[in-house]
Formats: C-alpha cells, sequence, structure tokens
C-alpha cells in the first residue's frame, strides 16, 4: 500500500488512536473518527478514575492529528465511502474498524424504562461518560450492587467501596475472576475485597431491578430476596461492536473475522482491537489491540512481511493502596479485615493455562501471612502458563519466559528464583 493511501479509522479507543499515531509517525495519511464527545482515553483505567485516584486528564492519550468527531451510521463498500450521523459521507481507499465493544446488558426483570433506558441510579461501566456519572452519584454510605464478578466488576466493587460506599458484590459462578483465576488466586481477590468493606455472594444471580418513579430502589435475587440499592452497576462482561460490519456485509462470527493481516472479508476493509476476531479468538485486551494497530500500520506503510499471528496476552490488575490516592477528605478509611491496612496494594497477573492438566509440572508458593500467592505449569520442557497475585516484581521475567516460548533450563532453580525474587516488572 502505498504512502499517499487515505485510510479511515473508525474508533478512538486504544487500538484506533495507535494505529492513526503509527500510520502519522510513517507517513501514511490516515483520517481517525470518533463518536465520543471527550479526548481519547485509556479504557483500562477507568476504574481508577471511578476510585479517585486518577482525573480524566490523566487517563488522556496523546491525540492524534486528523480527529473527526461524527457517529458513522454505514458503510458503502462499492463506493468506499461510510456516511456519518450528520448526512457528510468520508471516502477511503482503505478502512479499519476499531469499534471496541458494548457492555452486555442482562435480560433483568424491569432493568430498562419504557423508552428502553437505563433508570436512575443503575450503570454500565465501559465509557468514560459511564465512569463520570457513577462517580457523580456515589456518596460515602451509599447502597451499591455490583452484578459481575469478572475483572471490571471487581476493579468497580473496589472503587466503589474506596468511595465509601456500601458495596455488595453479586457473581453468579462459584467463585471471582473465574475465566481468569485459579480458586487459590480467586481466593485472594475475595479476601482484598472483604478487607476494603466489601459484601461478595458468589453463586448468586440476580432476577431484576425494581424501581419507583424511574430510580432504582433495590435488586431482587433469584431466591427472592431483595438487596436495597441506591446505585447498581451492571459489569456483565462485553461483546463486540459489530454492527456496521454486519449491516456492510462483512463475515462476523463472535467479532468481525479477520486474516493475519487483519483483513475482513472486503480486502479493503480491516479490523483490530476488541471488535476483531482472529483465528478464532476474540482477546478483548489491551496488549492483542496495541499488537495489531501495529501489524496493520506497517502493513500499510508497505511493509510486505507485516504479519498479526496472535498474541499470549497477559492480564493484569493493580488494585492500589487507599493511602495511594489523591486526597479526598470525603473517603472513609476502609475497616480493617483479614488483610493489615497496609496490605491492600494489590497486584494480580495471570498468563496461559492456569489449571494443571495430568502430567504437568506444578510449582506453587504461597504466603498466607502475605496475603501472596504465585503459580506456574510447566508442560514438558515449556512454560504454559501462571497466576501470581501479591507483590508482583515476578512479573515481567515470568511473562517473557512464557511469550517467548523457549524451553526452560533443564533444573528447577532458575524458575523457583523467579518466583521468589524480584524478577522486573
Amino acid at each position: 500500500m502505498t504512502s499517499n493511501t487515505r485510510v479511515v479509522v473508525i474508533g478512538a479507543g486504544l487500538a484506533g488512536v495507535r494505529l492513526t499515531r503509527r500510520l502519522s509517525e510513517l507517513g501514511v495519511p490516515a483520517l481517525l473518527v470518533g463518536e465520543e464527545e471527550h479526548p481519547p482515553y485509556n479504557r483500562v483505567l477507568l476504574a481508577e478514575v471511578l476510585a479517585g485516584r486518577y482525573t480524566p486528564e490523566v487517563i488522556a492519550l496523546p491525540a492524534p492529528d486528523g480527529l473527526l468527531r461524527a457517529r458513522v451510521t454505514g458503510i458503502d463498500r462499492i463506493g468506499r465511502t461510510v456516511g456519518c450521523a450528520d448526512g457528510t459521507s468520508i471516502a477511503y481507499d482503505a478502512l479499519v474498524l476499531a469499534t471496541g465493544s458494548n457492555p452486555v446488558l442482562p435480560p433483568l426483570r424491569g432493568l430498562f424504562t419504557p423508552d428502553h433506558r437505563l433508570p436512575e441510579g443503575v450503570h454500565a461501566f465501559r465509557t468514560l461518560d459511564d465512569c463520570l456519572g457513577l462517580a457523580g452519584a456515589v456518596r460515602p454510605g451509599a447502597r451499591a450492587v455490583v452484578i459481575g464478578g469478572g475483572l471490571l466488576g471487581v476493579s468497580a466493587a473496589r472503587a466503589l467501596a474506596v468511595r465509601g460506599a456500601q458495596v455488595m458484590l453479586a457473581q453468579q459462578a462459584e467463585r471471582l475472576m473465574e475465566r481468569q483465576l485459579d480458586p487459590g488466586a480467586s481466593q485472594l481477590v475475595l479476601r482484598h475485597l472483604t478487607a476494603l468493606g466489601v459484601e461478595v455472594h458468589t453463586e448468586c444471580r440476580v432476577r431484576g431491578v425494581r424501581c419507583v418513579a424511574g430510580t432504582v430502589r433495590s435488586v431482587e435475587m433469584a431466591d427472592g430476596y431483595a438487596l436495597d440499592a441506591d446505585l447498581v452497576v451492571l459489569a456483565c462482561g462485553v461483546r463486540p461492536r459489530t454492527g456496521l460490519a454486519e449491516q456492510a456485509g462483512l463475515t462476523v462470527h463472535r467479532g468481525i473475522l479477520v486474516d493475519d493481516e487483519l483483513r475482513t472479508s472486503d480486502p479493503h476493509v480491516h479490523a483490530i482491537g476488541d471488535c476483531a476476531q482472529h483465528d478464532g479468538t476474540v482477546y478483548g485486551l489491551a496488549a492483542p489491540a496495541l499488537e495489531q494497530a501495529d501489524a496493520l500500520a506497517r502493513l500499510f506503510a508497505g511493509d510486505a512481511t507485516a504479519r498479526y499471528t496472535g498474541t499470549r496476552s497477559l492480564t493484569r490488575l493493580t488494585l492500589t493502596s487507599p493511602d495511594d490516592r489523591f486526597g479526598h477528605p470525603s473517603y472513609d478509611r476502609p475497616p480493617a479485615g483479614p488483610l493489615p491496612l497496609g496490605k491492600l496494594h494489590f497486584d494480580l497477573a495471570a498468563f496461559g493455562e492456569t489449571e494443571a492438566r495430568p502430567g504437568d509440572d506444578v510449582v506453587q508458593l504461597a504466603d498466607a501471612t502475605q496475603g501472596t500467592y504465585r503459580k506456574v505449569i510447566v508442560r514438558g520442557d515449556r512454560l504454559v502458563g501462571g497466576v501470581l497475585v501479591g507483590e508482583l516484581g515476578t512479573v515481567g521475567a515470568l511473562a517473557r519466559a512464557w511469550e517467548g516460548a523457549e524451553p526452560l533450563p533443564p533444573q528447577d532453580g532458575p524458575l523457583l528464583h523467579l518466583l521468589t525474587h524480584d524478577g522486573g516488572s
């Protein structure tokens, strides 16, 4: 693809911004189209904004040149144009869909008002507007129910607790973050939240939301029990945002299907980030989105060898101690619970396979007093996965060993050294 090609990128999240900036550095003209009113921002850090540690300005991404505020409503693949809600049309030589994902809104009784809006006090937690709306509504002592105990739900519950809310987290699965963590690590996450005053209920299904005059008043559980609620946070996962692609007739399964050149079923249209499905996987994580953007930028700049072949991604969660937040005199200090207050800074990382298969070797170290847990799984001479909880200086070295897929040394010493010493994060 030549340097005078006009690339149009739809979506001003991490993937779209990264691609546009890389193209600018490589001399390829590009137009970034984003529909949010805010400057582009790092969605990964929204929980820190909700907790009060960061302001929206802190999580802003470097603004690329050529950002257009518009909502794209359709794609004309024959004419190679995209149409916008304001009636304008934008021509492209190559189109990139970086449309991200939408929050999953569960089929709860009473969740929507007659005009299909969320009632007052019920919040999704996906965009900066969601975050600011929730931050403006939370008060010390407010009764908040978080529905969903995955990565997003845990982050939201912790942030609300730091803001002084009385938080109850309802998780339908048998443990927290069950997709990323093994039972031992999940138990430490539970311990951390409990120390912050969060009441956690697992194997707990929510059936409905009860509202009065359009405002939430309680959450109804499947067993008929009702929880009083001033705020409800929906953290039930995300779904790739594929509407534009489907309307345009592109091939979509769970996400927009792409090949190793990140092309969709139309060779003039590409997809990256949360909306893309590559080799059967929809990642929904920052690292794969950035790697996809970098590979596609090289392709557009004329590197015929550039390919995206997948990401061995690592899930990382850092929950900062309340002592580390910016000063907010209205915040109550969390109660001293199972963990000393000084131990409320909490790091977690999970990569690869977190449950061993028959014949695998498992190296596991746990310290209940310090609240640390480290487990890695070795298959043959390869590190295939691990879970680490606590102060995680070891993450960087272990992740590099896993991502490189290199054979491990024949003796256990180097691996044990990585688990027990600071290997650099």
